[in-house]
């Protein structure tokens, strides 16, 4: 099957990687002359517009978009309505809110073109464990890129699936986010009670090692938690400065529009806000934890 995909940042360059090993043929645009060439080496073609793209594929096109919420999706769904002709599909993979996805697939519709939001997990790891992929769109439409989703996927029938209609898929992820934020903040807060019980002197690294098997509260988090601990168990150098990247807020005020009483997830944000005025052990072993499992950079202690 092929494939065109835009944005050839690192989530979206291992996804192309990963499509090319299962024998699709991809196409790739990136504003960056360097993330094209990048893929270029590894085997798929490039190009330098978002038109020239659409140029380049057969009909009916596919177009992949692993670009940030917001008004760079906008723009491009936007530029792409007018490249694409009826039939076309443009898949949302990033991380954009279900409500601006519900807005974006009506306007698609109007030109007849397929819109498909597709929740995406898996970070830095994807390229090498696969993808957890929460699918909204029509069924039909999804069925047919069946294949994609299976190459890109941890294996052909686990890790993905179509949950509902357009607009589901991302508020599924918007929710597991939410969900992350709050199991990594009571891995942060645990660790660091094991931390103040000074005349123990735990070894961090070795407790999350003996938790990791058999115990109730293993994880893949666990396991990252672990080699963070192994690195760097003083989390020498990193600033007590937790992000957080939207979802985290949007599950928060669902949650109230909903009257759904969520306070681990809402709680677990308000502490990330809190990170960015304090000096707390949590909160660097939280934002080592980021760059863990998704490669998100963490700002260096002054």
């Amino acid at each position: 099957m092929e494939l065109g995909m835009v944005g050839l940042g690192r989530m979206g360059a291992n996804m192309v990687q990963r499509l090319l090993r299962g024998g699709h043929k991809v196409t790739g645009f990136d504003p960056n002359a360097d993330a094209r060439k990048a893929i270029e080496a590894n085997g798929a073609a490039s190009a330098e517009s978002l038109r020239k793209l659409v140029a380049a594929l057969p009909s009916p096109r596919f177009v992949w978009l692993m670009v940030p919420a917001g008004k760079i999706t906008d723009d491009t769904v936007t530029e792409l309505q007018s490249l694409l002709a009826d039939g076309d599909t443009i898949i949302d993979g990033g991380n954009s809110n279900y409500k601006d996805t519900l807005r974006r697939a009506k306007t698609c519709a109007d030109k007849k073109i397929n819109y498909i939001d597709c929740g995406t997990s898996g970070g830095v790891w994807g390229l090498a464990e696969g993808y957890s992929m929460m699918i909204g769109g029509d069924e039909e439409v999804v069925e047919g890129l069946q294949p994609i989703f299976e190459t890109l996927a941890p294996a052909r029938d686990l890790g993905w699936g179509r949950v509902g209609p357009v607009g589901s898929g991302h508020f599924t992820k918007m929710v597991h986010n939410g969900i992350e934020y709050g199991l990594m903040q009571a891995y942060a807060e645990g660790f660091s009670i094991l931390r103040h019980k000074s005349e123990f002197a735990l070894d961090l690294y070795n407790v999350a090692e003996i938790w990791r098997h058999g115990s109730v509260v293993r994880s893949w988090l666990l396991d990252l938690t672990a080699a963070a601990l192994e690195k760097n168990p003083d989390m020498t150098g990193i600033a007590p400065y937790v992000d957080d990247s939207g979802e985290g807020r949007w599950t928060a005020m669902e949650a109230i529009d909903l009257g759904v009483f969520a306070p681990i997830i809402t709680l677990s944000l308000l502490d990330r806000l809190r990170s960015r005025d304090s000096d707390s052990y949590a909160d660097k072993l939280l934002a080592s934890m980021r760059y863990q499992f998704g490669g998100h950079p963490f700002k260096k202690q002054e």
